[in-house]
């Protein structure tokens, strides 16, 4: 039997947000297991026109960050998706990062608290219908661990598929055993003949990210305290066109998928069986954008 398709993630990008909908469509007529969105360019309005645009594929944001409205706003979107999807829409939050606070303007008090506090005071809203499963971002065990404490899911993202297992062990066993709970990762992915140049393409993707200590503490917990290590020493020298040569093929190969279509349908399947139930393929291409990206993608799971 074959392996069940991932998800997919996507944006819609300003001037592209109605060809967004047609291809979500279409990720839907081809059977992917769902659609997930990251923050960027208002992922909760994405997912409101998914709810009306769509009929049977799951979506959800992955992720909004907590600090960006009022937990009332959160929930009547959130409770007015559930019910016109039919139970379809799965909210994804997190607490982000730096860079993100800063754009929103807010002062985080701490993670941990900061998500417990918004989940009790989501499902304490009354009157809006039911609201949709919560699923809570995490990277470090602890908050793995309060996803499987008060939440319907977990989300990472960027994550080691060698670490996997021991994520996912911070998860009540019941949890883990349940298929009902949701456990998915966001991929960073580049499907090219030219195994050199995808590779090039994730490197670029995650660069970003290997700027932000909360991720640096991950992959350190990881396994990669070596490369973290010299990203740190750069970063301190003002080196920071150096911090992609440290990003290196072993880590890349354990973050992300790249290489040709049978390639990076192995990968998939091996994330599978790290545990991951709904593998989420964040696309790139070496020869386009998102749409050609999509387009590689729906050939390699034809």
């Amino acid at each position: 039997m074959p392996a069940p398709l991932p998800a997919l993630s996507l944006v819609a990008v300003p001037g592209r947000r109605r060809r967004t909908i047609e291809l979500a469509q279409e990720i839907e007529r081809r059977g992917f297991d769902g659609i997930f969105s990251p923050s960027m360019f208002g992922n909760m309005s994405l997912c409101e026109a998914l709810a009306w645009n769509t009929s049977r594929i799951r979506f959800g944001t992955a992720i909004a960050p907590i600090y960006q409205r009022t937990v009332s706003d959160f929930a009547q979107s959130a409770a007015a998706m559930h019910e016109v999807s039919g139970g379809r829409f799965h909210l994804g939050i997190g607490v982000a990062h730096g860079p993100s606070h800063v754009r929103m303007g807010v002062t985080p008090g701490k993670p941990l608290g900061d998500i417990r506090s918004f989940v009790e005071r989501f499902r304490a809203q009354d009157g809006l219908g039911p609201l949709p499963p919560v699923i809570i971002a995490a990277l470090r065990r602890k908050m793995v661990a309060l996803a499987g404490e008060i939440a319907e899911g977990v989300v990472f993202a960027n994550a080691s598929r060698s670490h996997m297992a021991t994520s996912l062990a911070a998860l009540p066993e019941a949890k883990r055993a349940d298929p009902g709970f949701f456990i998915g990762n966001m991929i960073p992915t580049c499907i090219s003949d030219d195994v050199e140049a995808a590779k090039a393409i994730n490197r670029r993707t995650l660069t970003s990210y290997a700027f932000l200590p909360n991720y640096r503490n991950y992959w350190k917990e990881a396994g990669y305290g070596d490369e973290m290590a010299a990203i740190e020493r750069a970063i301190d020298e003002g080196r920071r066109d150096d911090v992609p040569a440290y990003l290196t093929d072993r880590w890349l190969a354990d973050n992300t998928l790249y290489g040709n279509a049978s390639q990076v349908r192995e990968g998939v399947e091996a994330w599978q069986a790290a545990g991951v139930r709904t593998p989420i393929i964040v696309p790139s291409s070496a020869a386009g954008n998102q749409i050609k990206a999509l387009e590689e993608v729906f050939a390699a799971f034809a």
